[in-house]
Parts: structure tokens; C-alpha cells; sequence
């Protein structure tokens, strides 16, 4: 959904700006003001309103620990009937802590105000009156949905009065309200659409969140785009294994919209974006090209008829959005070939008129998607042409019959930032025969993680501003939510720009309050507005306030630096001179402490929503170890110190490897719990394939580096050591008691970071005991070691045992709870200043002197440990004869997920994995101390090349903020 280029038509306009918010160590509402472009604290939901002069807002004094004080009583049963059931879907299910439900107490509720419907005819269409007299509160509405949106409001006065009650010290705005509220909507039609085939098809719980957000927000249609996610009869290959939507599903999402006065559409194709049906064989004969159906066939449109009366039988509307743009390539595949070359628009016109027909037949009132019919007057496929103020199709409209009087066109820009480029574009489409054009905007979802808030409101007031104006006149306008490049993003990430678009359909300026839109985004979503705000900035470049930025896109730059090939990382030099680690570092640690932070016993969370930063943390968190990881292991690669390479890999790359797997663990609990199911592989492929490249970088350093044999290291992972401490106060970064809560101040480190020259590492996600509370985790399969009995040898290592406070930590290791551990020895093994050994069980490999024999006890475990440098290390035996090292002062422990914990002096650094099975396990019955998976596998790594090659920058560097998909940034190989 991206254009190839941009261009404003005029050569003296402004192009339009990357908008970013400020970059300061503290987030505040008036960095908010900044990225919204507020006009003030102004609310916009009164009639008489002028616009103020811009005014920068002080930070907010209602503390997101304060607790709630007023509640919004609903009297279900007192309301109109028409109302009953979206009230009754409201009030029991949306989770905002305002409305007074009696399953859910709240000591600290003060004040209750009672909420009272009363329709009235003498209301005009789109607007509403809300009278508030000493909590007793009226509502006077004539559509449905308008009732509704007052509803919303009443919640954003409700929070609106808890931030006067915090400013003034009185609870008079709480305990005596008196005041009123009107509104009247700017446009007929305000929609949203959602993408729906990109992977993620939403589930219908979530569906139903959506409405009941956008009933709120006082949005009347709903669109759910679906190229080939919905169920036909008949055809088994239309939309096979994508997850479709049932005939029942869409009646269901259908009665639950229209209990709120929304409408549900259709919105499917019917000539381009078909790829995912055509590529089946059972439809190779209505290939025009890949995505496009081939027109003029008479069995294209008999399934076009099949697909238009399913997907329009369950629902109540008698309109259908029928598609048709960036249908690229029509007329020039399989059509030429059967009815020879032909002008595309020509052949576009003929094939829009003979699905309106079919529309009219089933008594539907069809939209389209415009472009095609700019882009082919053009002759040019890029989208380019679309945007052209000088390209007017009219004329090559002229030449053939024409469209449809009764289409309608949908003129859809989500770039430009210039009112007049849109309302120029606009009156091009009445040109067309369109007297009353759709608009639409986009919240910017696609291609990233996250939703990038900055633009979206700035390109969305632009486009606002045109239709609302006397040029524009606009009558109907849709948000748009994309998820192109795999849907990667948590579509409620774009809940502040529905809110934006929302508040500014429903008042005749051309700004909105940020003072508005923070009280309208709590008490309507229950999320921060700043905090949500902080976390677009993981697609934000943190630069000099003089640096030239010159992209007209936002950069998506948190998407391609975590798919990026960790090392070959041939984008690196575009930001080579970034301090990504320090805006990413800290980035993670407060997007985190929001996610996490929980209301006090007996109170209502605040923001509720805020647990969804978790995402957007856990990737920066990721992004701040990842970033110039290459160039770290580049240069001590290159000066030949293996030492600090080791380090390298130890402390940035290993708990790379671990956070990764925390961010993805994490991304599939969310996407199932909002998405079917259908399309998780294709981000599994991507999760899969990244924690592959990373072992691998791994693999090879850390085998160079210690000059072993890569499957010596490898066979080492298979050990069975796998339990382990992960709370020893040397650990850095650390956490607290929740895996994910990054601590804001660093642990002491121990000694071991005096005596060894190595960094201690982060701890995986290993849990406490009261952690797992109610925890099925399984029972452990007959072949794995019991290693759940066995005793800590050292003093020093039981004092690793324990957690900062002195509890003993117990941990949960592949899947079962291990508390303590032992290693058993092969033999006294003392390691000199100068030699590194590596000591197995019956054999001892680069040791500078053989190891006597010791007799292990069952079960058999095999560890290979290296022992660095330190103090010595002697054998004796415990109470059962058994050998056990012993170690003057800590040992390394392990936890289940492979991360080596430092413990002290003499380290041990041990490479655990989890155990496979006896008939599973490739190395079962090789000879112990040979540890060889093939014939080359023994082979030390004795160079590597990807760290050799000097890294050109790519792009020019001007364009520091760049906007990439995810095939252009894995690798820079290409299949031929």
C-alpha cells in the first residue's frame, strides 16, 4: 500500500514532512501536542467553538496511580428498546473502568452519575445533546449511533472532571456537574475498514471489540476487506486454509454492529488482489495474469455472482465495496492472448459495468477503489500517476461508454499532508461523474509492529481538512487499517487514530485538543495517550534537530532492524552514526514499565489498554541489543582479539537470543488471542528463521573464538544440564519477579567481573516458584535424567542459589520444575593461566594432561565444561563415591533456555539445550569425546568471512529514514 514515488504536482508546495515527536528523556502531554498539532484545550465537542491560538499543555496532573472516582450508571432496562442490547454489549463488556457494573467493586468510587435515553425527532440527523444536572445526566439523540457516541463523551467529561477535581482540589466537577454538551457529525457516512486477508483475519470477539470502540467513537459503517477470507459454497479452494468468515460468523458480527446503529458492508474484489484464489489450479482458467481474474469470460462472472450474493446474504446492508484497485497488469496477460491487445481502460469500464449489473441484480449499491481509472488514463502502474494533480482521466473516460452514474468512487491518500492536494483530487473525481466522492485515510499500520501515530494524524487532518472544507464537500468518510507485509501489527494499535478521525468527523474545526483526545482515548479505550504516543517511537529515528530528513514517508525502521540478516546486516551503515542502543535502551525500559505497572489492591486500573506496550517494549528491547551488533564483532574480529569477541557474543548476543524468544513467545499469544489462527506460520517462518541465523552467528563465533570444534559445542548443548539459577546479582540487565520488568537500576556485580574479564549475561525467562502458581506444565517424558534430586556441591554455588533477598530460587527448566543442580567431574582438571581445557566424560580434549578415570553415576550425563582462567579447581567425592567438582569460589549456572549465568570466580561456561530423546538424538552411540555429527563436523572454525567484508551503505544519505519490506532486508541473495 506504499507508492513508488510521490509528487505533489507543484513544484513550489511543501513536500510532505516525516512528523516525529520529540526525543527527550521524558514523555509529557506536550510532546503529544507536538505530533497531534493541537489547537489548544479546547473541548471540541461544544457547538460554538473558535480556533485558539496553539498553546503547549503542562504535564497532566492526574497520576495514572490515581485511583477512579466517579462511575457512569446505565439503567439497561430504563433505556429505549432499540438501545437495550448495545447498551447491555457496552456496559458488560467493554473494559474502561468508568461504567458502574455491580460484579466488579471499587472502593474508591466516590460519585455515580445516572445516564438517562431519550430519543427525540426534533434532533437533527448526526447530532445529540447531553445535559448534566448535579449527576443526573440526559441524553437526547435521533440515530442510534448517536446515542452512542454521547455515551462516549459523557465518559470523557467523566475523566475530564477527575482532571479538573486533581488541578483545582475541589470535587465540585465530580460531586455537582452541571454542564452540556451538543454535536452535530460532519459527514453522512463515517467508516472504518479492516483488513482482513493479509494473513491476520480477525476474530470475532475481536470484531466485536472493534464495534463497541467505534460505537463510541460514533463511526456508522464497518467494512471488513476480505479478497478470499470468507466462506462459498461450492468452491472449497476460495479461501482455503486462510480462516474465512462463515455465513454464521458474519451474521454474528452483523447483529452485534447493528445493536449499536453501525453498519456492516461488504468489502471484497472482484478483478485485482485475487492472487491467494487464482493460484490454485481449479482456477487457472480465470487467470488474466497472477492477481488479476481474467474479464470477458462468462465463467469469471458466474463466480463473481457466487461470491457477491455469499458474501451480501447475512448482512443487512444493501451496499458492497466491489474493490478493483491495484489491479496491475489487466488486459495485458492471458486477455490478450484470447482477445488481443486492447486500451485498459476500455477493457476496465467494460468489466466494472458487468459487475454493477450483477450488483443491481441482488439489489446492492456498489463502491470502488479509484485508481485504476487514473493510473491506466496514464498508462503508468505506479501509483504515481494516481497522485498526479495533472493526470484527469475525464478524457480517457470520454472515449469509451463510462462508468456507472450510480458507483461510487472511493479517492483513497494516505501520504500527502496539504489539505489543497487532497481537495484537488477531489473535485478531479467529480469531473469523472462522481458528484459525491468517498475519502479515505489510513491509520499507518502496514509494514511495521506497530501503529505510527505521528503521521497518521497528520496525514489524516489533511485529508480531514479538504472534505470538511466548501471545496471538498465531502459527504462519506473511511479510515483505513492494512496490514500488507504479513499483518505483522496489532491492529489496536491504531485505536488513537480512530479516535482522531472520530473527533475531528464530529466538529467543523481543523484541530483537535490534545487535552480532548487524551481524556477521549482513556475513558473510551482506557489506554495513555502519551504512553501510546512514546511507542510510535520505535519507527523513529533518533537524530540532531538539524538533521536533513528528507523521506515523505515514516520509516519502518523497528520492522526491517529486527528481520534484518543479524550477520551479514547490510543495512547497518545507514545508521551507522545513530545511537540506536541508548533510544532503544531506554525506549524498552519505560514502554515496559507501562505494560506492567498494576492499580492498587481494590482499584480499577487506570489505563487498562497499556498492557498491550508490552509489544512495542519487548521489540525495543530487541532492537537495542541487535542494533551495531555486527560492527561490535566486526572489530575485535579484525584486530584478532578472541577474547573480546567471546565477550561479545556472550553479552550481547546470547541475550539477543533470548529476547527474541521472549518478543516472539509473546507475539503468538497476542496474535491468537485477536487473529484466527490461519497466517501465524507465515511470522513463525520469519520468528524461526531469525532465531536460526542467530544460533548460527553464535555458533560460529563462540567455535572461532574458543578454537573448538563446532560439534563439539553443539554436542555439549545436549547434555542434560538444564537447570539453573537465573537471579544472581552479577546478572545484567536484570529483572524483577515479572520475567519482562526490566529494573531501572543495575544489580552490584560480583567479583567475577574483576578476575575474569568477562560480563555477566541476562537472564532468560525462568520463573519463581509462586510465579507458577496453577501451572500445568506436563509430566516429563521416562528418558529424561533425573535431575530434580541432586545436591549443590559448592557453598559458593548454593549462595548463587539464592535471589538477591536470600530466598532460594527455584526455576522451571524444559517444561518441569528443577530446583538445584550438580555437575558431576570426569577428574581433577586444574586449568593454567595459559591453556584452556575442555574436560568431557572419558576423554579430554586440548587438556594439557590426561585425565584419570572417574566412575559417574547413573543417569549418565555428559557435560562439557571449559574452564577459563581463575582459581584451582580440585575433585573430591560425595557421600555416594560419586566424583564432583569442586570450585574455590562460584560456579556458573544455567538456566532451561541456554543462557549461561556467571557465578563467580573460575567460571564454567556451559552450552545447554534442551534433551532430545534416545531415537532422536543424532549423536546417540557415538563414542564419548568424539562428539562428531559427520565427517566435517569436528573441523574448528578458523575464519569468518561475513565478519571480513568492509559494509557499503546502500542508500543514499539523505535517506536515513527509510520505509522497507521485509524481502528487501532478510538478505541481499536473490534466487535466480
Amino acid at each position: 500500500m506504499e507508492p513508488d514515488a510521490m509528487d505533489d504536482g507543484d513544484s513550489n508546495a511543501p513536500s510532505p514532512m516525516h512528523i516525529s515527536t520529540p526525543t527527550g528523556p521524558a514523555s509529557t502531554a506536550a510532546e503529544t501536542t507536538a505530533a497531534i498539532g493541537s489547537a489548544g484545550d479546547t473541548a471540541a465537542s461544544t457547538v460554538e467553538m473558535t480556533d485558539p491560538e496553539p498553546q503547549r499543555l503542562e504535564p497532566r496532573s492526574l497520576l495514572d496511580s490515581d485511583p477512579i472516582r466517579v462511575n457512569l450508571v446505565v439503567d439497561i432496562e430504563d433505556a429505549p428498546e432499540h438501545l437495550q442490547q448495545g447498551l447491555r454489549q457496552i456496559v458488560e463488556n467493554h473494559n474502561v473502568p468508568y461504567f458502574y457494573r455491580p460484579d466488579r467493586s471499587n472502593s474508591a468510587v466516590q460519585y455515580r452519575w445516572h445516564m438517562q435515553f431519550v430519543h427525540s425527532s426534533d434532533i437533527a440527523s448526526g447530532a445529540f445533546e447531553v445535559r448534566n444536572n448535579l449527576g443526573q445526566v440526559q441524553v437526547l439523540y435521533n440515530r442510534t449511533i448517536d446515542a452512542f457516541r454521547a455515551l462516549g463523551q459523557v465518559l470523557t467529561a467523566a475523566r475530564a472532571a477527575e482532571v479538573a477535581a486533581a488541578d483545582s482540589g475541589s470535587d465540585v466537577a465530580l460531586q455537582a456537574p452541571e454542564f452540556t454538551i451538543s454535536e452535530q457529525a460532519q459527514f453522512e457516512t463515517l467508516a472504518l475498514m479492516i483488513d482482513c486477508s493479509r494473513n491476520g483475519v480477525l476474530g470475532v470477539k475481536s470484531v466485536q471489540a472493534m464495534l463497541r470502540n467505534m460505537a463510541l467513537m460514533g463511526y456508522t459503517m464497518l467494512q471488513l476487506y476480505t479478497e478470499d477470507t470468507y466462506k462459498v459454497d461450492g468452491e472449497p479452494f476460495f479461501g482455503y486454509l486462510r480462516g474465512g468468515y462463515t455465513q454464521a460468523e458474519l451474521r454474528a458480527i452483523d447483529d452485534y454492529a447493528f445493536a449499536m446503529g453501525v453498519e456492516v458492508v461488504p468489502c471484497i474484489q472482484t478483478l485485482g488482489h485475487l492472487g491467494q484464489m487464482l493460484q490454485w489450479p481449479r482456477y487457472a482458467g480465470l487467470r488474466d495474469t497472477s492477481e488479476v481474474i481474467l474479464s470477458r469470460l462468462p465463467e469469471t462472472y458466474e463466480l463473481l455472482e457466487k461470491l457477491i450474493a455469499t458474501v451480501s446474504a447475512p448482512l443487512r446492508s444493501k451496499r458492497i465495496h466491489i474493490g478493483m484497485d491495484e489491479a496491475y497488469g489487466v488486459g495485458e496477460g492471458r486477455f490478450r492472448q484470447m482477445f488481443g491487445s486492447q486500451e485498459g481502460t476500455a477493457i476496465f469500464v467494460e468489466h466494472l459495468a458487468r459487475v454493477h449489473a450483477i450488483c443491481e441484480q441482488h439489489g446492492l449499491r456498489a463502491m470502488i477503489w479509484s485508481d485504476m481509472l487514473f493510473c491506466l488514463a496514464a498508462k503508468n502502474n505506479a501509483l504515481y500517476a494516481y497522485y498526479d494533480q495533472s493526470n484527469n482521466p475525464a478524457e480517457a473516460l470520454s472515449r469509451v461508454e463510462g462508468i456507472p452514474p450510480d458507483i461510487d468512487l472511493v479517492f483513497w491518500d494516505y501520504y500527502h499532508t496539504l489539505p489543497e492536494i487532497y481537495a484537488r483530487k477531489i473535485q478531479q473525481h467529480r469531473e469523472l461523474g462522481c458528484e459525491n466522492p468517498w475519502m479515505a485515510g489510513g491509520a499507518w499500520t502496514w509494514s511495521r509492529l506497530w501503529c505510527y501515530l505521528p503521521f497518521s494524524f497528520e496525514s489524516n487532518r489533511a485529508s480531514l481538512t479538504a472534505a470538511k472544507s466548501p471545496a471538498g464537500r465531502v459527504s462519506s468518510f473511511m479510515l483505513t487499517i492494512w496490514g500488507d507485509e504479513g499483518n505483522e501489527c496489532d491492529f489496536f494499535s491504531a485505536l488513537p487514530v480512530m479516535m482522531y478521525v472520530a473527533n475531528h468527523a464530529h466538529t467543523p474545526m481543523s484541530e483537535i485538543a490534545v487535552s480532548f483526545m487524551e481524556n477521549s482515548f482513556a475513558a473510551i479505550c482506557g489506554g495513555s495517550l502519551v504512553d501510546w504516543m512514546l511507542a510510535s517511537r520505535i519507527d523513529e529515528i533518533p537524530q540532531a534537530a538539524d538533521a536533513d530528513i528528507r523521506s515523505q514517508l515514516p520509516s519502518n525502521m523497528s520492522k526491517w532492524l529486527l528481520w534484518e540478516d543479524p550477520m551479514l546486516s547490510f543495512m547497518s551503515p545507514q545508521y551507522a552514526t545513530l545511537d540506536l542502543d541508548s533510544h532503544y535502551t531506554n525506549l524498552a525500559g519505560r514502554l515496559l514499565e507501562c505494560a506492567l505497572a498494576f492499580p492498587a489492591p481494590g482499584a480499577l486500573a487506570r489505563y487498562p489498554l497499556n498492557r498491550l506496550l508490552r509489544l512495542p517494549g519487548l521489540l525495543a528491547r530487541v532492537l537495542s541489543l541487535k542494533c551495531h551488533l555486527r560492527d561490535r564483532l566486526a572489530a575485535p574480529y579484525k584486530a584478532g582479539d578472541r577474547t573480546a569477541l567471546l565477550q561479545v557474543a556472550e553479552t550481547r548476543l546470547r541475550p539477543l537470543i533470548e529476547a527474541q524468544r521472549e518478543l516472539w513467545l509473546y507475539h503468538r499469544a497476542r496474535w491468537h488471542r485477536i487473529y484466527k489462527p490461519f497466517g501465524w506460520e507465515t511470522l513463525e517462518l520469519r520468528y524461526g528463521g531469525l532465531t536460526a541465523r542467530l544460533e548460527t552467528m553464535y555458533d560460529r563465533i563462540v567455535s572461532y573464538a574458543l578454537q573448538q570444534p563446532y560439534s563439539l559445542l553443539r554436542r555439549s548443548r545436549g547434555i542434560g544440564v538444564a537447570a539453573g539459577i537465573s537471579r544472581h546479582p552479577a546478572l545484567l540487565p536484570t529483572r524483577s519477579r515479572h520475567p519482562s520488568k526490566v529494573l531501572e537500576e543495575p544489580l552490584s556485580s560480583s567479583s567475577a567481573m574483576d578476575t575474569t574479564g568477562s560480563l555477566p549475561l541476562a537472564p532468560g525467562p525462568s520463573m519463581l516458584a509462586d510465579e507458577t502458581a496453577g501451572m500445568s506444565v506436563g509430566e516429563a517424558p521416562a528418558w529424561l535424567p533425573d535431575i530434580t534430586s541432586t545436591a549443590i556441591t559448592s557453598a559458593a554455588a548454593a549462595t548463587a542459589a539464592a535471589d538477591t533477598t536470600g530466598e532460594p530460587v527455584a526455576t522451571i527448566g524444559l517444561g518441569w520444575p528443577v530446583t538445584t543442580m550438580s555437575i558431576p567431574a570426569c577428574g581433577p582438571q586444574p586449568p593454567t593461566a595459559d591453556v584452556m581445557s575442555v574436560i568431557t566424560c572419558g576423554a579430554t580434549t586440548a587438556a594439557p594432561a590426561p585425565a584419570p578415570a572417574v566412575t559417574v553415576a547413573e543417569p549418565q550425563i555428559s557435560p562439557v565444561m571449559t574452564a577459563f582462567p581463575g582459581p584451582s579447581l580440585t575433585s573430591q567425592q560425595n557421600g555416594n563415591g560419586d566424583a564432583m567438582l569442586q570450585n574455590s569460589g562460584n560456579i556458573t549456572t544455567i538456566n532451561a533456555l541456554g543462557v549461561r549465568e556467571l557465578g563467580g570466580e573460575g567460571d564454567f561456561w556451559l552450552q545447554p539445550a534442551p534433551l532430545l530423546p534416545p531415537e532422536l538424538d543424532p549423536v546417540e552411540g557415538i563414542p564419548a569425546g568424539i562428539g562428531s555429527l559427520g565427517e566435517e563436523d569436528d573441523e574448528v572454525v578458523e575464519s569468518i568471512p561475513e565478519l571480513e567484508e568492509d559494509l557499503l551503505c546502500i542508500y543514499e544519505n539523505a535517506y536515513t529514514s527509510l520505509l522497507l519490506d521485509y524481502g528487501r532486508v532478510t538478505a541481499p541473495s536473490r534466487l535466480g
